[in-house]
């Protein structure tokens, strides 16, 4: 292996390592929420579910589609991908109804929601740890460091939006933290190989990219919404999805002002 590889390994697996730790940070803010109410758990709930719709539209989507130019079958890619990673987690949701995996010791404090939560978000990060290893491919180091700094920094919220249905069932806030940093584990172990096969792999981002937003939209209409509504009604649920989305949206623009190479 020429030293050239080795050097793009090494910086491939630090920026995924980091990133995915990265993701453990969202549930510092989420520790200070007192769940005392069923108002509070609907907006918290309904406010996560916002920032996994606007992740998976205006992050994961937009930049499958946005691969037309080098892919020009890429949007009809991330369509076909969205409707199998709702497909996916439609099969996922009835394998935890039938084998009860909320009873398993590994799952202990979970609930079921929690669980699917869990699967949804690690799916997510899947194309994200690819993106980081294509990113450093492309031979300009300043653009995969950038990359990756773009992905530890959105991976923040996305540990909020992990850790707040989490933390309104119960569960401590060292859980939460470490199921976050859990759901980016793809990112570190994926970010290497892709570097070196980038040529192979890219062509399948979109696909890949619309699958980890298809099952957490599904997740998120079959989840959390409905339970959102159950628990504070439509108004406040429609508010928190709102103020969840665009929250999203304006640290995915603030990360885009960040100087390109």
């Amino acid at each position: 292996m020429s030293e050239q590889h080795i050097h793009l390994i090494y910086w491939a697996t630090l920026s995924g390592l980091v990133s995915c730790l990265m993701t453990g940070l969202g549930a510092i803010p989420v520790h200070f929420v007192k769940y005392n109410s069923n108002i509070l758990r609907s907006f918290s709930g309904s406010f996560a579910a916002g920032m996994m719709i606007s992740a998976s539209v205006f992050s994961l989507a937009q930049e499958g589609i946005s691969l037309k130019i080098k892919i020009p079958l890429a949007p009809y890619e991330v369509m076909i991908g969205l409707l199998l990673g709702a497909l996916f987690f439609w099969i996922t949701d009835r394998m935890v109804d039938y084998y009860h995996l909320e009873r398993h010791s590994l799952a202990k404090g979970f609930s079921r929601k929690g669980i699917l939560i869990f699967i949804s978000m690690f799916i997510h990060s899947i194309p994200e740890g690819v993106a980081i290893g294509v990113g450093y491919a492309t031979g300009n180091f300043h653009f995969g460091l950038i990359m990756a700094i773009a992905l530890g920094v959105h991976n923040i919220p996305e540990g909020i939006a992990v850790s707040l249905p989490l933390k309104k069932e119960g569960v401590s806030t060292w859980r939460c933290a470490w199921a976050s940093i859990l759901t980016s584990v793809p990112q570190p172990i994926l970010a290497p190989p892709s570097a070196l096969v980038a040529s192979l792999i890219e062509p399948l981002l979109p696909i890949g990219l619309g699958f980890a937003g298809g099952a957490m939209i599904y997740m998120v209409v079959a989840e959390l919404l409905p339970e959102a509504v159950e628990e504070g009604g439509k108004t406040l649920t429609s508010w928190g999805v709102m103020l969840g989305l665009v929250s999203m949206l304006l640290i995915t623009n603030l990360i885009d002002l960040l100087p390109t190479p």
